[in-house]
C-alpha cells in the first residue's frame, strides 16, 4: 500500500464533504433568490400568494355548498324543504349514481381553478381542491370502497400527460384512507369535448365509451364505489361512467367533483 494514500483520503474526504455543503446552501440560495424574483402568484387574481396558488381573498369568492342540499344530486336549496326532499331535477331524471356531492358551485373563481388544473399543468392546486371535496364528501367517504377517478381515453392522456381527476382522487385518498383504483375503469372510445353540447348531445357523446377491464371486474363486484371529477355539469360523462360500474356489479356508485353547476332559479 502507498505509503502517502491514507493522508490523501483523509484530507480528500473532508474537502468533497465541504464542497458538497457549499454546493447545497448555493442552491438553497439560488432557489430563494428566484422565488423573490418570481414569487407564485395566485390563479386567479395574479397577486403573489405563499402556499398552495390560491389567496385568501379567492379563496372567500368561492361559493362553498353547504346544507341544504339535494340528497340525492346535491344541489343546493334556496331554502330548507325539509328532510329527504329531492331536487326537480333528481325526481324528472335520476341518474344512475346513487348520490352527488360538490365542494363549490362552478362560478368564475372555481372554473379558473379548474382551468388551470386541467389544462395549464397546476397540479399545485390540487391538494387544496382535494381536501375541500374530502369535506364535503364526508358522508359518501365513510361507506366507500374505492375511489375510481373518471379516465382519460389514452390519446388525450398522452397529450395531456396526466389525468386531473387522477389528481384529486390521490389527494382524497391520502385524506380519507379510501384507496384510488384508476385502473378498473377504461375510456375505450375518444369523444368529444363535451364544451358547447347540449345536455342530449352530451349523453350520446358518452355512450358505450366506458367499460371496467374484464380482468378488474371482481374488484368492482359488490363494492360500494365513488367516482372523482372535477367538474360536475350535465352529469352525462359521470352517468355513463357509473353505469359501466353497474354492469359489472358494483352495489352502489356515487358521486364526488370539486365543483357543479347550480342554475339559477
Amino acid at each position: 500500500m502507498d505509503a502517502d494514500a491514507a493522508p490523501t483520503r483523509s484530507i480528500a474526504a473532508p474537502l468533497r464533504a465541504a464542497w458538497l455543503a457549499g454546493r447545497h446552501v448555493l442552491t438553497r440560495v439560488a432557489k430563494l433568490s428566484l422565488d423573490i424574483a418570481l414569487p407564485t402568484l395566485c390563479v386567479s387574481c395574479r397577486e403573489p400568494v405563499d402556499g398552495e396558488g390560491v389567496c385568501a381573498a379567492c379563496w372567500a369568492k368561492l361559493s362553498f355548498i353547504e346544507r341544504p342540499y339535494c340528497p340525492r344530486l346535491g344541489i343546493p336549496f334556496v331554502y330548507d324543504p325539509g328532510p329527504d326532499m329531492l331536487s326537480m331535477e333528481a325526481i324528472a331524471s335520476p341518474p344512475a349514481y346513487q348520490r352527488a356531492r360538490a365542494a363549490v358551485r362552478y362560478d368564475d373563481v372555481a372554473r379558473i381553478l379548474v382551468h388551470a388544473l386541467k389544462y395549464q399543468d397546476r397540479t399545485d392546486l390540487a391538494p387544496a381542491m382535494g381536501r375541500w371535496m374530502v369535506r364535503a364528501g364526508g358522508e359518501l367517504l365513510a361507506g366507500a370502497d374505492m375511489l375510481v377517478p373518471v379516465p382519460l381515453h389514452w390519446r388525450r392522456a398522452w397529450r395531456r400527460r396526466y389525468n386531473q381527476s387522477g389528481a384529486l382522487a390521490h389527494i382524497i385518498a391520502r385524506q380519507s384512507g379510501v384507496k384510488v383504483r384508476g385502473e378498473v375503469l377504461r375510456r375505450v372510445r375518444a369523444t368529444e369535448q363535451q364544451i358547447g353540447l347540449s345536455r342530449a348531445q352530451r349523453a350520446t357523446n358518452v355512450q358505450g365509451a366506458f367499460q371496467v377491464s374484464p380482468d378488474r371486474q371482481a374488484e368492482v363486484q359488490g363494492r360500494r364505489i365513488i367516482l372523482v371529477d372535477d367538474v360536475l355539469t350535465s352529469g352525462a360523462t359521470l352517468d355513463a361512467c357509473a353505469r359501466a360500474l353497474l354492469r359489472a356489479k358494483a352495489a352502489q356508485v356515487d358521486v364526488l367533483v370539486f365543483a357543479r353547476v347550480v342554475e339559477i332559479r
